[in-house]
């Protein structure tokens, strides 16, 4: 094992889905299988005692809600990465897990190597979207609450580096690491989140990740950088 890996922790309650996941990924060098957990209890509990740095977890547990588990997780441990794997297909769904904290979403019937890919991507500080995650959003882009309205015929202008300001927001860094990131002041990214909200008319990080794959802003390995 080299000296930098990446701990996983995964929650099902199928031991079945955890004993896969783990054979799996004990494959790969730069991934740990620290442990798996049948409930939400199970995971806050071994979070307690020891860090990860990602959580794949399952939504519809028969003992508990994944986006529960997932607000949970990001209230006590803000810096461990949630990425739900689930059968779970339906826009209110993905909306709801990635408003909870997620910081990625595939489906259980993807293939195993998007899976390790999604960890890799999101322990990066990024965001992955599956591709039939990036479907059903594109499907239901003009319904959603996170938008105000109808869609939109025309793209709203950003500058390019309210497109920069963008991509690292949905990514999760805040005002201080943008400023750092591009050199600029908190004030002035403080006033590009402004303008990009107000443009997009987005309501919420879910909002500008709807809007990055609508206008093409994601990269082909779905990560919004």
């Amino acid at each position: 094992m080299p000296n930098e890996y990446i701990s996983v922790l995964v929650v099902d309650d199928h031991q079945l889905i955890i004993e896969g996941l783990k054979s799996i990924l004990e494959y790969e060098d730069d991934i740990l299988f620290s442990a798996g957990a049948n409930s939400m209890q199970e995971a806050i509990d071994y979070l307690a005692k020891d860090a990860v740095d990602v959580v794949l977890m399952d939504i519809n547990m028969s003992n508990g809600s994944g986006i529960e588990a997932t607000k949970k997780i990001k209230s006590l441990y803000p810096n461990v990465k949630v990425l739900a794997l689930t059968m779970h297909d339906d826009i209110s769904i993905i909306t709801r897990m990635i408003e909870a904290g997620a910081a990625g979403y595939i489906l259980k019937r993807t293939n195993m190597n998007e899976v390790v890919d999604a960890i890799r991507i999101v322990y990066q500080k990024g965001r992955y979207l599956g591709i039939d995650a990036q479907r059903i959003i594109m499907e239901n882009i003009g319904v959603s609450p996170s938008f105000s309205g109808e869609k939109e015929e025309k793209k709203p202008l950003l500058t390019a580096r309210e497109i920069e300001v963008l991509r690292l927001i949905t990514r999760e860094y805040n005002n201080e690491e943008i400023a750092q990131k591009l050199f600029i002041s908190q004030r002035t990214v403080e006033a590009h989140r402004r303008n990009i909200f107000f443009k997009t008319k987005a309501k919420s990080i879910v909002g500008l990740i709807k809007y990055a794959i609508l206008y093409g802003l994601t990269e082909s390995d779905n990560r919004i950088e």
